[in-house]
């Protein structure tokens, strides 16, 4: 459940920006031959935009149709609702919940150990920590996530976005049994060389079969192979973030024909001028 490629699921909308159910399933088709988890109802997945109802209904249905582990978004900047998002996440039937640090409020780190603390004593499920500082404005610094996982048998692992590979190679270098995913498709690479287990992944959405490609190719050892995959799909993680996630990805699977919508307000469609610079990179990797 908590290694190899994990997609961040989008959430697709109909015309009246209504979660399309239909299209969960459809994307989970195209996905789950190549991937080894997914994650509903995260930041990819229009969590912001998402209410608690919506969001919950999203999770038990893809825990419904999901032939491959379910790790749930769960997160919130108050304990309080994290602590709820989990105790429903778990009761939908997910494998396992993620929680985001929390954002905007800017917790001391005594104020994060006591954030996870209380959602591991709370919720019986494995839990992720989320460290995704340049949209929380919070990090989770390695001596705290240590403590945490030094302390709580279900707290199992981080998927790591801070882009800081010292911070990620210290919690690998000081817990080698504690799962660190990448949070950043373009360090995917360069954190399972440092002994990360996979990653959770914008691109796999798009391209889960050269991302699972990558994955295997380094897991087999044939490093060289892995090398010139991430090469190969650097401009597609470059693209993905020609604007804020999940706004290209949305739109890479519109033009691929798979279900997407627009992204809710007050996110909005990517310009024509930067879907043509998509259009350039999907067609390059036979996409499109």
């Amino acid at each position: 459940m908590f290694e190899g490629v994990i997609p961040a699921l989008v959430t697709p909308f109909k015309e009246n920006f209504e979660v399309d159910l239909e299209g969960i399933a459809k994307n989970l088709d195209y996905l789950e031959k190549h991937v080894n988890a997914v994650v509903p109802a995260g930041t990819t997945g229009e969590s912001a935009t998402l209410s608690y109802q919506e969001h919950i209904e999203v999770v038990r249905y893809v825990c419904e149709v999901s032939n491959v582990p379910v790790i749930a978004g769960a997160g919130s900047n108050s304990t309080k609702e994290a602590v709820f998002l989990g105790k429903e996440v778990e009761k939908a039937g997910a494998d396992a919940a993620m929680f985001i640090t929390p954002y905007y409020n800017k917790p001391s780190k005594e104020g994060l150990y006591q954030h996870y603390k209380k959602i591991a004593e709370e919720i019986s499920i494995p839990i992720i920590i989320y460290n995704v500082p340049s949209r929380t404005a919070c990090n989770i610094t390695p001596d705290v996530v240590l403590k945490l996982a030094n302390d709580f048998e279900n707290i199992v692992g981080i998927k790591e976005a801070s882009g800081d590979l010292k911070q990620v190679s210290e919690i690998i270098r000081n817990a080698p049994d504690f799962t660190v995913l990448s949070g950043d498709d373009f360090l995917t690479l360069p954190i399972l060389a440092l002994g990360g287990k996979g990653v959770v992944s914008v691109a796999a959405n798009v391209a889960p079969h050269l991302m699972k490609e990558l994955y295997m190719a380094f897991k087999d050892g044939n490093v060289k192979k892995a090398r010139e995959l991430h090469h190969k799909l650097t401009p597609l993680f470059k693209v993905l973030f020609i604007d804020t996630n999940p706004i290209p990805v949305k739109k890479a699977l519109e033009l691929m024909g798979l279900p997407a919508g627009k992204p809710r307000l007050p996110l909005v469609e990517l310009s024509k001028e930067k879907t043509e610079k998509l259009k350039e990179v999907l067609r390059s990797l036979n996409l499109i």
